[in-house]
């Protein structure tokens, strides 16, 4: 008999926060300080990936350590901080979320101290069981263990979780609980990448909810 999904997990950035050309302008800080190229935002949803370091990496034709990571991260978060007043949450993000029926909470890789007076200008204060955003001063690592702690906090068996995310590492880290995963397209990544998943995609938040009701 399979677990029924109660719990639903959100993302914030690029699900809940629609805040793709600001990161994708702050990405691009970084590479024009490394002396690399710019990416479009189609380019940026294509090639976005954790660890962060990676992409990077990648873009700029060489490695990227642990020291220049938390260099080009502090260009990015700078920037980031100064631009984030222009950002709105996703058209649907309210219905969305009046449209699920069971307990939700919100999971984010951004940093807490900061994540949560931005919960709570957004006007979102109550709708979450719990927020989590990262507790450490480096960020750009894969979201798994952050979802782990996340539940064991909420009280949740992740057998019961749907999360819906923007990214693949949003779905690898519900799989590694035991839950599952719905994809939304309005994000960081490439529609394209995110069917050939294998998890359920949708083009708005709403439609996500429908589809994380359905899952067993």
């Amino acid at each position: 008999m399979t677990t029924p999904r109660t719990h639903l997990v959100w993302d914030w950035n690029g699900t809940l926060l629609n805040d793709l050309d600001l990161v994708v302008a702050c990405t691009n800080a970084v590479f024009v300080a490394e002396g690399g190229p710019a990416v479009t935002a189609a380019e940026h949803r294509v090639r976005f990936r954790r660890p962060i370091a990676d992409y990077y990496a990648e873009v700029l034709g060489r490695a990227v350590d642990s020291e220049a990571f938390g260099r080009l991260d502090k260009i990015f978060h700078d920037a980031y901080r100064l631009g984030l007043t222009s950002c709105e949450l996703a058209h649907d993000a309210l219905d969305a979320m009046a449209a699920w029926s069971g307990s939700q909470s919100l999971l984010s890789m951004w940093f807490h101290d900061e994540l949560v007076p931005a919960v709570r200008t957004y006007g979102l204060t109550g709708r979450f069981s719990r927020v989590d955003g990262l507790r450490a001063e480096i960020g750009g690592d894969r979201k798994a263990e952050s979802l782990a702690r996340h539940l064991a906090e909420v009280g949740v068996d992740g057998r019961s979780v749907v999360l819906i995310g923007d990214s693949i590492d949003d779905a690898d880290a519900a799989l590694s609980v035991g839950g599952r995963a719905v994809l939304y397209a309005g994000g960081f990544t490439d529609r394209a990448r995110l069917e050939a998943s294998g998890h359920p995609v949708a083009d708005t938040l709403v439609q996500a909810v429908t589809l994380a009701t359905t899952l067993r």
